[in-house]
């Protein structure tokens, strides 16, 4: 991999990344149609350093009002000392299912999951999920209302990520439909409960890489990678909160079920 190839998958990680339609899947698809090499799970996961950054500092006001809040909590010996404490633990508990899978499952999702099948129906299926949600949310809750029972319902459909084609944030934005938030709410709500994980996943294939010997040409190309991430997430994010306020999610969900056939038809 060259510094324009980290260059163009690190825009694609940032501009996929948030949408509902798999990072995982297009860093997967755009090397094949090109005719490079599959970039790996570990780079895709590095990358996604850009994309929390970019969370992070478009959502810089909710990050520090919930940091603090999560260390008031412990300072005082009350997780639940106020609402923002609340939902800062709540986030911690909702990150443990994708967590906890992803360690489990790690080898698979590095190489068997990564298929072209996997991914083609993993698209069409979540799709399906995504529409459905779409159409039976009742969209009167906001983030505020949220339960801890339902922030962890939430975490669950954010394991399902996990799976190649299925999407981190169009899994969570599912499972928010589900449980009544308004569409803003929910896609809001899913880069907050994602940075752990992005965080985490992220570090973690870091290490790994740089434990594997990376050379200075790889290093600068991660750099390359994570900052086009973090450019391209960063326009991103805002794109999706004011597409899906005033159009819904439809779109992604023809153009998921689209590019799953296409998969499927061509590749798989």
């Amino acid at each position: 991999m060259n510094g324009f190839q980290a260059l163009v998958l690190g825009i694609v990680q940032g501009l996929t990344e948030f949408l509902p339609i798999s990072s995982t899947a297009h860093l997967r698809i755009v090397p094949h149609l090109i005719g490079w090499d599959d970039p790996g799970a570990a780079f895709s996961a590095v990358i996604q350093l850009g994309t929390l950054v970019s969370v992070i500092v478009y959502f810089r006001g909710d990050v520090v009002k919930l940091s603090l809040a999560a260390i008031e909590s412990l300072m005082k010996r009350n997780l639940w000392l106020s609402g923002e404490s609340r939902l800062a633990w709540a986030i911690a508990l909702g990150t443990f299912p994708i967590v906890l899978l992803g360690l489990l499952f790690k080898e698979t999702i590095e190489t068997e999951a990564r298929g072209l099948m996997v991914i083609g129906i993993s698209l069409i299926v979540f799709a399906v999920f995504l529409f459905i949600s779409e159409k039976i949310s009742l969209q009167k809750r906001v983030i505020s209302e949220l339960s801890v029972k339902d922030v962890l319902i939430i975490g669950i459909c954010q394991a399902f990520a996990l799976i190649p084609g299925c999407s981190r944030s169009g899994s969570t934005i599912t499972g928010g439909l589900f449980l009544g938030l308004k569409r803003e709410d929910a896609a809001r709500f899913s880069f907050l409960l994602g940075l752990p994980a992005i965080a985490g996943s992220g570090l973690f294939e870091l290490f790994s890489l740089f434990e594997d010997g990376l050379g200075q040409t790889g290093i600068i190309e991660i750099l390359i990678g994570i900052s086009a991430a973090f450019v391209s997430g960063y326009y991103s994010i805002e794109l999706l909160l004011n597409f899906i306020k005033k159009h819904g999610t439809i779109i992604f969900v023809l153009y998921r079920i689209i590019l799953g056939t296409t998969i499927l038809f061509l590749w798989a």
